[in-house]
């Protein structure tokens, strides 16, 4: 019975931590939601296993009714030639005017989403996750100059983040409604 109880308060403390920003990393100041809602295009990404083998990535964030962000990720997998999606909904961890958010795509569980680097026209943004372990390169168009790619890449490389494993997503492939 105290291996089950010591399970579970490892669980619980182990989610808790699942919205923490990553040791080192500053999440942006001065963020403007409204600015940032509409689709992204995912340029770059470490792996993980929920996006693994996917390619023409975006995410779509508007409003739900209650205040909350929606968030509505799709990718095609190219092992099945289809397309897949995965909808969730992201809340502010604290002023609305920092880019520190937890998202949740299942149920009372949620992760990390920092935006530790955002261009001043809203046209490209790196988000970091719970670790130095998760970090995406979003942009609205699908595909980022390269210049600003490789100083978003430096710029992750200098914080401790394993750059020399992202993966550049390619986007070649229209989505048919």
């Amino acid at each position: 019975m105290k291996y089950v109880i010591s399970m579970i308060l490892l669980t619980l403390v182990s989610f808790g931590c699942a919205t923490n920003t990553p040791s080192g990393v500053k999440v942006i100041q001065n963020f403007e939601v409204d600015r940032y809602l509409g689709t992204w295009y995912e340029i770059a990404r470490l792996d993980h296993s929920f996006e693994r083998g996917m390619s023409n990535v975006t995410a779509q964030y508007s409003f739900n009714d209650d205040g909350t962000i929606r968030v509505l990720n799709t990718g095609f997998k190219d092992a099945t030639n289809k397309w897949d999606s995965a909808e969730g909904k992201a809340k502010f961890k604290g002023k609305k005017n920092e880019g520190s958010l937890k998202v949740s795509f299942f149920g009372p569980f949620y992760g990390g989403y920092h935006i530790i680097e955002l261009s001043k026209d809203y046209e490209y943004v790196m988000i970091a996750g719970p670790s130095k372990n998760y970090l995406w390169i979003l942009s609205r168009e699908p595909k980022l100059d390269e210049t600003t790619y490789n100083s978003l890449v430096e710029k992750a490389k200098n914080l401790g983040f394993p750059t020399h494993e992202l993966i550049e997503v390619k986007h070649n492939k229209i989505q048919k409604s």
